[in-house]
């Protein structure tokens, strides 16, 4: 057993933890264990197992009802939309048809914020979109990290967009993009996001062309289907 301990921090490891096993399965073959038995697993205190079984609910993974105690949900409940839950998904063992339905996602969405960007970008949206296309060459050159580069980039572009539901995608964008971007780029070998390519969404954006941006943006993601090549196209069957 655990050392007790009552904090925040202590919450969030439970959860991590828990939600961690739950979307990877590691309760597929028993039952979900009872809150006296978290409370004994993890040493802690019932109000902060109580706390932590509150935020899975939240993340759509398990579900509560007297009688009946703790029980995982089914999938098509999950909160995809939660980071956690969604990085936890594209850590698990990789599922190629996941990254296919996040491209399309993106593929939805990031054109039509791109587009908005171009007509709403604020003099610091444009300083940021700017700051991470210098990064991304930055990073052509070893200077920079190519990753997180790319991931700001395309939060920039989001939090441009002035619409509060696209801003509101960028942590969920974030999050996936991590390992999306790693997993294409195992595909194919290919090591860092053309800045080229990104640079012409932002001079789109920054020249306030709607649709040349929303053109450039569809065509960057849409990219990323040619890499991933005849196994997007068996998993989206």
């Amino acid at each position: 057993m655990r050392s007790p301990v009552v904090s925040t921090s202590v919450t969030q490891s439970i959860v991590q933890d828990l939600g961690a096993g739950i979307v990877t399965g590691r309760f597929s073959e028993s039952a979900f264990p009872s809150e006296s038995l978290l409370c004994e697993h993890y040493g802690a205190a019932r109000t902060v197992v109580r706390e932590a079984v509150k935020m899975l609910v939240a993340k759509g993974l398990i579900s509560t009802r007297p009688r009946q105690g703790i029980r995982i949900a089914a999938e098509d409940d999950w909160n995809l939309l939660d980071p956690d839950v969604l990085r936890w998904l594209l850590e698990r063992k990789f599922s190629m048809k996941l990254l296919v339905e996040f491209t399309q996602i993106r593929l939805d969405v990031e054109p039509g914020a791109a587009a908005l960007a171009a007509i709403h970008a604020t003099a610091e949206d444009r300083r940021n979109i700017t700051r991470a296309i210098e990064r991304m060459y930055a990073a052509e050159n070893g200077d920079d990290d190519s990753l997180t580069a790319d991931i700001a980039f395309h939060v920039a572009v989001l939090n441009a967009s002035g619409n509060r539901f696209y801003r509101q995608l960028r942590e969920m964008i974030s999050t996936a993009l991590h390992v999306s971007i790693q997993r294409t780029n195992k595909l194919k070998g290919v090591h860092k996001a053309s800045a080229k390519d990104h640079d012409k969404v932002a001079k789109a954006i920054l020249s306030g062309d709607p649709e040349a941006a929303r053109k450039a943006m569809f065509d960057l993601i849409d990219g990323v289907f040619v890499l991933m090549g005849d196994d997007a196209k068996f998993a989206e069957k």
